[in-house]
């Protein structure tokens, strides 16, 4: 007589977001095979912005019916709120990212498989966001991870991309190698894979100052701190952001970070309250290391690509403080930041993206003279994610550093705040200096692209993402109670 095999009960409403992505990316993989050559970038793409939105609307949808967060599947996943807006973040990251991809210069033998790892790459990411034991943790790590490393080596006629894909595939498997080592240390001190259940083990038996344990916690942090291109943790950002396909190079900078650091605000605060003055010491050294280290380098670059890989350490840094703070008010910070930041990473690759096409080069700071004039659309929306990305008022990233300092100067860190500050006036020098060679270079000076037909592509799709990118970047500092009020309820089952 056959045993039966008790399985745990599943919440496929939990699932319904990564479940959309990985349709999305089975379909386009048949589509390979069944559709024409000359039809299949238009499909494919349109299926792959459809799995995306079909997770942001999944993601919203959970958030409104997950107030009380709790874990299903045997505690593999948590289905909560913070799981839930993490996954709207993702999914807007990726429609944006689709919008950017479909003018891109990519061979169609393979742009379906593109879109499938596109597609897979954000379901991997939803499901991480939802984590909730160290075995979900590192499986769901791989499973996008790997979708990203062919990703930045996919088109074999791109300068670097192989290169590219080849760091990121060496150094992040050393990353990954750290995270699953600490972990172990962590399952082989407390016996536990959830989360709960290790702080739970750790504060009845006293193992806050246990060797293994407190070992273990530095390798996840330095495996996180790897995904997050957090310095010095950060090697590979700036060959991998510049070798690899700008839509790629666009998707990674806003999703993978911001799964990166959620998941990171996750564990820490779930599974090691107890080592909360060990943690959120080294947090707070590594926030002002990736703030020094991407904002000095950023300014020497003379690749645009380069110095937007420098200046996401550099927000890295900036939301580590948040994390580094293990307050409420930084845990709200966190998610709130995260939603500008990542519409204006996308948004900035994506006319990096463009200006590449016009040029058939990489884009350097010299070749952006006159960019304004040529693409006004283009240009202004440059023009405002420089100025978010430098703190200024009327975009989200003003608000979003005037939280994390709120939340550090909560915590009674005013030295974290004037880091942060000198870090914010150190920036304006590279960001500035980009509108500055859009419009203000002298007219001998300015080196208009080449293009056939005598005026650049209009691309309606990639500038209907880009002025999605502006809506969000500017909607975000007039809209701040909702969202932040989102925030809060995302954040709240932590820091009860």
């Amino acid at each position: 007589m056959l045993a039966t095999l008790n399985t745990p009960p599943i919440d496929w409403f939990a699932l319904a977001p990564a479940l959309a992505l990985l349709a999305a990316g089975g379909v386009n993989l048949i589509c390979a095979v069944f559709v024409p050559r000359g039809d299949r970038r238009i499909v494919t793409s349109v299926i792959c912005a459809l799995g995306f939105a079909g997770a942001l609307v999944a993601g919203a949808l959970l958030f409104a019916h997950s107030a009380d967060g709790h874990g299903v599947i045997a505690d593999a996943i948590q289905r909560d709120r913070l799981g839930a807006l993490t996954t709207m973040i993702i999914a807007g990251s990726g429609v944006l990212a689709v919008g950017t991809s479909f003018a891109e210069p990519m061979s169609d033998d393979h742009i379906a498989e593109y879109y499938a790892l596109l597609a897979w790459a954000g379901a991997g990411m939803v499901f991480l966001s939802s984590a909730s034991s160290l075995l979900t943790l590192f499986l769901d790590l791989e499973w996008f991870s790997i979708s990203l490393y062919i990703l930045c080596a996919i088109d074999r006629e791109l300068v670097g991309s192989l290169e590219a894909g080849l760091k990121y595939l060496i150094v992040g498997g050393f990353g990954s190698a750290m995270l699953l080592f600490g972990s172990a240390l962590v399952y082989g001190a407390t016996g536990r894979l959830e989360f709960h259940e290790i702080a739970q083990v750790v504060q009845q038996q006293g193992l806050s100052h246990d060797a293994l344990l407190v070992l273990g916690l530095a390798l996840m942090i330095g495996g996180l701190g790897f995904k997050a291109s957090a310095a010095p943790f950060h090697m590979w950002t700036p060959d991998v952001y510049e070798g690899a396909p700008t839509p790629v190079t666009a998707f990674m900078s806003a999703a993978t970070k911001a799964v990166a650091l959620v998941l990171m605000l996750r564990v820490l605060t779930t599974a090691f309250p107890q080592e909360a003055h060990l943690w959120t010491i080294a947090i707070a050294v590594i926030a002002c290391t990736s703030l020094a280290v991407g904002n000095l380098a950023a300014l020497v670059q003379t690749s645009v690509k380069r110095m937007l890989a420098y200046s996401s350490i550099s927000h890295a840094g900036f939301m580590l403080i948040a994390i580094a703070a293990n307050n409420a008010l930084g845990g709200r910070a966190l998610l709130y930041y995260l939603i500008p930041y990542c519409a204006m990473s996308v948004g900035s690759f994506a006319i990096v993206a463009a200006r590449e096409r016009e040029l058939n080069k990489p884009v350097t700071i010299e070749s952006l003279a006159g960019f304004g004039w040529e693409r006004p659309l283009l240009g202004g929306a440059m023009t405002v994610f420089m100025l978010g990305f430098a703190g200024f008022p009327l975009t989200g990233g003003f608000v979003g550093k005037f939280y994390v300092f709120s939340a550090a100067y909560d915590r009674g860190w005013t030295w974290l705040i004037i880091v942060g500050v000198a870090a914010t006036a150190v920036s304006l020098y590279y960001y500035l200096g980009v509108i500055r060679a859009m419009y203000f270079r002298p007219s001998e000076e300015l080196q208009l692209a080449p293009v056939a037909g005598g005026s650049p592509p209009r691309e309606l799709v990639l500038q209907t993402a880009v002025t999605a990118a502006i809506v969000v970047t500017v909607g975000s500092f007039f809209a701040v109670q909702p969202l932040i009020d989102a925030a809060r309820h995302a954040t709240e089952a932590l820091f009860l």
